[in-house]
C-alpha cells in the first residue's frame, strides 16, 4: 500500500507536546520490571520458525551490502540477534536500562556482536546522519511523542537510508488477562495489564488510527513512505506461541538524498 500523504495531517496532530517526565519514569520502571520475562520470549522467538521468518522479512527490505543499523527500542536484542550474523554493524539503545542488560547478555551468549546503550529513543544521542538503517519493533505506541522520535530517527538517517517500523495499532484495546496458556503474555499479573493500560491510555499516539497517523506523518518530513497493513501471518509462524489477535503492520519509510 503506498501512503503519498494525500491526507494532510491535522495542526493539532503535529504540535509539540510538553514532556511529562513521571510519565517517562513510569514507563521506564514497566519495562524494567518486564525485563526478564521478555527476553525469554524474545529468545523463544528468535531460536525458532519466528525469527527466521523476521530474518526473511527484513531481508526484503534491506539494501543487499553491509549495513550501519540503529534498533531502536531493541528489548532483549531481537533484532541484533537476527542481523549482526549477517555482517551488519549494529547498534541497540533502549530507555530500559534493564533490557540494555538483556540485550547485551543474550548476544554475548549467542557470539553476537552487537553494541548497545541505554538511550531514549525521542532525544539520541547520535551525529546527523549515521545510520543507513533504523529498526523498530512494537515501539512507538508506548512513546509520549512519537513525532519527535520520527523527527530524531530522520536527522540520525543518512541519505536513501531506511525506517522499518513494525507496530500494532493498541490505542482501541484494552488489554486483559489470558486464559491462554500459549498466549506469548499469560505469565503477565491482572496489575501488571492494569499498569499498562493506565500508561497507554495517557500516550497521545493512542488517539490516532494506524498505521495511516504514521505513514503522513512520516511523508511530511519527506520521506518516501509504503506501508503492509498486516505482517503477522508473515512472521508468527511457530504455532506453540499465541499472539494477540490485533494487525501488525510494516512501515518503509525512504529519506530523500
Amino acid at each position: 500500500m503506498d501512503c503519498m500523504g494525500d491526507n494532510a495531517l491535522r495542526r493539532e496532530e503535529c504540535q509539540p507536546t510538553s514532556r511529562d517526565f513521571r510519565l517517562e519514569k513510569r514507563i521506564e520502571t514497566y519495562w524494567n520490571q518486564r525485563s526478564a520475562a521478555f527476553s525469554q520470549l524474545r529468545l523463544q522467538e528468535a531460536a525458532g520458525p519466528n525469527g527466521e521468518a523476521w530474518r526473511t522479512l527484513l531481508q526484503e527490505h534491506l539494501p543487499d551490502r553491509r549495513l550501519s543499523i540503529l534498533d531502536i527500542g531493541t528489548g532483549a536484542g531481537f533484532f541484533p540477534l537476527l542481523l549482526a550474523p549477517l555482517g551488519h554493524e549494529v547498534t541497540g539503545v533502549d530507555l530500559s536500562e534493564k533490557m540494555v542488560q538483556e540485550a547485551r547478555k543474550n548476544c554475548l551468549a549467542a557470539g553476537v556482536p552487537a553494541r548497545f546503550r541505554k538511550m531514549d529513543a525521542q532525544a539520541l544521542d547520535f551525529a546527523d546522519e549515521s545510520f543507513d538503517v533504523i529498526l523498530s519493533r512494537n515501539l512507538t505506541w508506548t512513546l509520549p511523542d512519537v513525532m519527535e522520535a520520527y523527527r530524531e530517527w530522520h536527522r540520525v538517517l543518512r541519505p536513501q537510508g531506511i525506517i522499518l517500523n513494525f507496530d500494532s495499532d493498541y490505542g482501541c484495546k484494552t488489554f486483559t488477562k489470558t486464559k491462554d496458556a500459549d498466549h506469548v503474555h499469560a505469565s503477565l499479573s491482572q496489575e501488571t495489564l492494569t499498569a499498562c493500560n493506565d500508561i497507554k491510555h495517557q500516550l497521545r499516539i493512542s488517539q490516532y488510527r494506524r498505521p495511516f497517523w504514521d505513514a503522513r506523518f512520516l511523508h511530511s518530513l519527506g520521506m518516501e513512505v509504503s506501508v503492509d497493513a498486516d505482517i503477522a501471518p508473515r512472521v508468527q509462524r511457530d504455532s506453540s506461541m499465541h499472539y494477540d489477535d490485533v494487525a501488525v503492520f510494516g512501515i518503509h519509510a525512504k529519506k530523500s538524498s
